[in-house]
């Protein structure tokens, strides 16, 4: 007999499962997502034109600098965020989660950020209640700037420029413990001096250094080191130098407060101009060696300071032939914060490859003087001096053609093995020629 077919209701229908309810994810903008504090980056987002707004204000106090700091031009495609938070909120994204970021100050800042970012929104934290469907990255694991980052950020590296005070010393045939004493007693206080100059350097080119192919990796600029402590630890070094200096002499300090404000220009306004920063930055060199002389309390040679002009006036030409034609091999415009198109590539190898030869020129006439026979015995040595000097000033602006000197030529000198190759057999020489 056939079975009559029951029809079934919808009421009776096995139980669907219950989709689980979308979740959100909150994240603390600063503590979690931001490597870096957002009054700082506010701050230096435009440090110049911040001040400029700041005087023009007609309103002088916390509140003023507040709301000039709230409309700051903040690029928010380069800010250092944390990379581990990022792909949490990448994966809840994927999810389907919603996604917003918890700020209480400088609200339209963080509502730029979130924007950027593909985000939901942002809250305040008043806002937030805490229900199940609710996940929040608060904070992230954050330790101290190690040793490492520090060094980075104080430039340690570049203390090898300073080892310039100790030229005159050496020239002037002084090498006992007490000139050798007080010069590195100033090494000490032009590398505070300089570190402390660094810092302050990178604070006001933070926007610019984050958009360059190397330097974006710069501690200050990555977010590895904070502001706030970096604002600590300038006049910290500032004062140590006062100190060692005023342990030498007064003069010196004189001449260690010129090289600093020297720097303050040069950061300020000076390596925006066209070859004039190329100038300052030969007579920051040049400066290191009358320092040097002054500390040690030996006579300077008119020679010396010739030569070491020519010298150093190629070296910054390199210097800025090399971050040229690095930004072009990157394919990247011209920058922003110096005066200077691709297009001059070459004429500023010229100009270098010039400077360079008048070098050697000079050092040739100083073997021909009269000055060279009271300081040597057998100064005709010394004329193996220039081959070597053409060598490595040729060697120099090859490998920056070629696109494989990334640092200052002075660091590059250190860690080259030719060029290291070529300087001990100069001091041989020089020593032979005694």
């Amino acid at each position: 007999m056939e079975q009559p077919v029951r029809q079934y209701d919808r009421s009776e229908a096995a139980p669907q499962a219950t989709p689980a309810p979308a979740r959100t994810l909150v994240i603390d903008l600063e503590g979690a997502l931001l490597r870096s504090e957002l009054l700082m980056e506010a701050l230096f987002s435009s440090p110049g034109r911040m001040l400029a707004r700041f005087g023009a204000g007609g309103r002088p106090g916390m509140a003023a600098l507040t709301d000039i700091l709230a409309r700051a031009e903040i690029d928010y495609s380069h800010l250092p965020y944390d990379t581990d938070v990022l792909n949490q909120a990448l994966a809840a994204r994927a999810r389907g989660e919603t996604i917003f970021l918890v700020a209480d100050r400088f609200a339209d800042h963080a509502a730029g950020i979130a924007a950027h970012l593909g985000f939901d929104g942002v809250v305040a934290p008043a806002d937030l209640v805490d229900r199940a469907s609710v996940d929040r990255i608060s904070e992230r694991s954050r330790s101290r700037p190690s040793l490492k980052v520090w060094a980075q950020a104080l430039r340690v590296y570049q203390y090898a420029k300073n080892t310039l005070l100790f030229v005159p010393v050496i020239t002037a045939h002084q090498m006992n413990v007490a000139t050798l004493g007080t010069t590195l007693l100033a090494f000490l206080a032009f590398s505070a001096c300089a570190s402390g100059a660094y810092l302050m350097n990178d604070l006001l080119d933070l926007a610019a250094d984050r958009q360059h192919p190397t330097k974006r990796h710069r501690a200050l600029a990555a977010g590895d080191l904070p502001i706030s402590s970096a604002l600590l630890a300038i006049p910290a070094l500032w004062a140590f130098a006062v100190v060692a200096s005023l342990c030498i002499s007064t003069a010196f300090l004189g001449v260690l407060a010129v090289y600093l404000a020297t720097t303050i220009a040069y950061s300020l306004v000076l390596k925006r101009k066209m070859l004039v920063d190329v100038v300052t930055l030969a007579g920051l060199y040049s400066l290191r060696i009358g320092a040097g002389a002054v500390a040690a309390g030996v006579m300077l040679s008119e020679w010396l300071m010739i030569f070491s002009l020519f010298v150093f006036t190629s070296l910054a030409l390199i210097k800025r032939f090399s971050e040229l034609s690095m930004r072009e091999g990157a394919g990247l415009a011209d920058p922003s914060n110096r005066d200077y198109r691709i297009t001059d590539l070459h004429i500023i190898a010229a100009m270098a490859a010039a400077s360079a030869m008048n070098a050697v020129t000079v050092f040739a006439l100083y073997l021909s003087s009269s000055a060279v026979t009271p300081l040597y015995s057998r100064p005709w040595l010394l004329w193996l001096l220039a081959p070597l000097l053409l060598y490595w000033f040729g060697r120099a602006l090859m490998i920056a053609h070629r696109r494989e000197m990334p640092d200052d030529p002075i660091i590059y000198a250190f860690r080259d093995g030719a060029s290291r190759t070529t300087v001990a057999a100069m001091i041989c020489i020089m020593l032979a020629a005694i």
